[in-house]
């Protein structure tokens, strides 16, 4: 049974760091491109980050990747996502997701629909 199980996510005042965990179970996570996504209330759901994803490396949202580091611990399978300089605009419920890799330049593996298997959130808020 493939799952997923996003974890890590909490309360953290602005200007600090969180990392956030996603575990799977049921499948090798190196076979997978694995994908972070966020939707904050009333919001769309929105890229975060994705690994083995772009010529089957990293991309990121461009307005996160100076802030946000994704990770993979194939021994573990896990994969991280490593935040930094967390704002009041970054609280969102943060998912992650499986799906085929992509070993083209392109964005595709930005785009929620590429991927098949996703966690259940964790959620992240950012507050002073």
């Amino acid at each position: 049974d493939v799952q997923l199980q996003a974890s890590g996510g909490g309360l953290v005042q602005p200007g600090n760091s969180l990392r956030l965990s996603c575990e799977a179970s049921g499948f090798n996570l190196d076979d997978y491109g694995i994908a972070w996504f966020r939707q904050a209330p009333g919001k769309e759901r929105e890229a975060v980050a994705c690994i083995k994803c772009r010529g089957g490396g990293e991309d990121y949202a461009d307005s996160l990747k100076d802030r946000f580091t994704i990770s993979r611990d194939n021994a573990k399978n896990m994969v991280y996502l490593q935040m930094n300089s967390l704002t009041p605009e970054d609280t969102a419920v943060y998912y992650c997701a499986a799906g085929p890799p992509n070993y083209f330049t392109d964005s595709a593996g930005l785009r929620p629909s590429r991927y098949d298997y996703w966690g259940q959130g964790t959620q992240v808020t950012v507050s002073s």
